[in-house]
């Protein structure tokens, strides 16, 4: 005979005001998402809605390598009119492209209730975009 661990699920939508291209960070309304499903092993996935703007799990101590990474991103893709799609502005396809080589999505344990990131890790939505955003973000929690 086995036993069988009941799995929980618990989900919240974090809307996430952005200021045009930058590194949010959402660690804290994240680990709140977790603390507030009450698990306290499991795993916590959190995903983007859009297409121009994307997660990642970064350096939270010393600011100047979210700024080396913008600047690198910005080298790689470079704005302009000469993607063929263009319609939305000159930094639009360039925020697709970013996106596809960033993530939409992010999965990180969770151990003793708490998200079990690195001393040096945090969560950061990254826009893409020039203007200002309302991101739409959601965060799934399943354990026990």
């Amino acid at each position: 005979m086995t036993a069988t661990a009941i799995t929980h699920h618990y989900q919240k939508l974090i809307n996430v005001s952005t200021q045009g291209k930058s590194l949010r960070r959402l660690t804290e309304p994240v680990q709140q998402a977790v603390s507030e499903s009450g698990l306290t092993t499991g795993l916590c996935t959190v995903f983007i809605r859009h297409t121009s703007a994307s997660l990642t799990i970064q350096e939270n101590a010393d600011p100047d390598v979210l700024v080396d990474l913008e600047a690198f991103l910005a080298k790689l893709v470079p704005e302009g009119h000469h993607y063929i799609h263009h319609a939305e502005g000159p930094d639009d396809m360039p925020a697709h492209i970013r996106t596809v080589l960033t993530s939409t999505s992010e999965t990180i344990p969770i151990v003793k209730g708490r998200l079990a990131l690195g001393t040096w890790q945090g969560i950061y939505l990254w826009e893409h975009r020039t203007r200002s955003h309302t991101r739409e973000v959601v965060v799934h929690v399943v354990g026990s």
